[in-house]
């Protein structure tokens, strides 16, 4: 009697009720079916492979489960672009790599700056552009309370122009109203008057005088201390690199200590063009802004000397002919408000 084959349940034949075989390929797809539904959840069809014994042949079908992982029983292609782990990764190291650099370097920076406080680390020190940072530092001081005191007179002068208006506007109306002392009110009216728009003139060269100042001290004089400060954190950034630098040479040259001194000497000559660079620039801003300085300054000064001097000496030609000589347009009082049909 043969020996009968051991048998899998993927590998069954089926035999209808009146003793005739089903269709083979047909069965084995009910069968491939049946077993997709009956897999545990978790374990794609994708990870296996299914294998049945054909009733008249010895060798084995292997169906891919690819093609029946569609709902249904239908077959899905699977597109689209594949993501590689280290394209993922790159761009947090990348970002985990930045926050290193910049926490060493702010680590070093406040170790340099400590370290000078205390008197125990070396500062590298250009007297020359010291001295001429601090000569401007106390310049712009300087300018700021002329720059006040300006602005305070202007202020003041003001209040006395729009004051004496008012005063030759009443003399006027009483110079109409009181015949007996209509001449006497009349004077008074036309002084006022004339007071009230020569102090207008000086009030314009003044405001002019105020201008120039402030561009002067709070953008181009601000602008030179903008460029300063970065000067000085290069200054840190290249000291405190230097220091770590001049550590590394004192210590002991081995296999490890090597490959950090060759960092340190290369992490140093970048900071090393870069306070270079800095200090060439604060050089050239200096000597802009001093130039700049000299010309702005000579003309507000001559300016706010001839208008005052005309002003209080009476001198409505002098005081107008300065306000042409510096190409000064005075406002008309109520000629910023746009009229009614400009609003339409």
């Amino acid at each position: 009697m043969a020996q009968e084959s051991p048998k899998n349940s993927a590998a069954e034949i089926p035999v209808t009720s009146n003793g005739q075989l089903e269709d083979s390929h047909e069965h084995s797809f009910n069968r491939v079916r049946d077993l997709k539904h009956s897999l545990p959840v978790g374990l794609g069809l994708a990870e296996t492979k299914i294998t049945c014994h054909g009733f008249d042949s010895t060798k084995e079908g292997v169906v891919e489960a690819e093609r029946f992982a569609g709902k249904g029983g239908r077959s899905q292609q699977k597109s689209g672009p594949v993501v590689l782990a280290d394209e993922v990764k790159n761009p947090a190291m990348e970002k985990l790599e930045l926050v290193r650099k910049w926490s060493l370097n702010t680590y070093k920076c406040t170790r340099q700056i400590i370290s000078e406080k205390l008197g125990r680390g070396s500062r590298t020190v250009d007297l020359e552009l010291e001295a001429q940072i601090d000569i401007l530092r106390d310049n712009k001081k300087k300018y700021e309370n002329i720059l006040r005191l300006a602005q305070t007179l202007s202020t003041q002068l003001f209040q006395m122009v729009h004051t004496q208006r008012q005063l030759g506007d009443a003399f006027a109306d009483l110079s109409l109203k009181s015949l007996e002392l209509h001449e006497e009110f009349g004077y008074n009216a036309d002084t006022q008057k004339l007071l009230a728009k020569n102090g207008e003139t000086l009030l314009g060269a003044i405001n002019f005088f105020i201008a120039s100042v402030n561009t002067l001290v709070n953008k181009t004089i601000e602008d030179t201390l903008l460029t300063v400060k970065q000067y000085e954190s290069a200054r840190i950034e290249y000291d405190a690199y230097r220091t770590d630098l001049e550590e590394l040479n004192l210590g002991p040259r081995d296999a490890n200590t090597l490959p950090k001194i060759e960092q340190s000497q290369q992490l140093f000559q970048v900071h090393k063009e870069k306070y270079d660079k800095m200090r060439n620039d604060v050089s050239i801003k200096l000597k802009f802004l001093e130039e700049n300085k000299v010309k702005v300054l000579h003309n507000q000064l001559v300016l706010f000397h001839n208008a005052i001097a005309a002003y209080f000496a009476g001198n409505q030609k002098q005081l107008e002919q300065t306000l042409k000589q510096f190409h000064i347009k005075l406002k008309i009082p109520g000629a910023d408000a746009p009229s009614w049909l400009e609003e339409q």
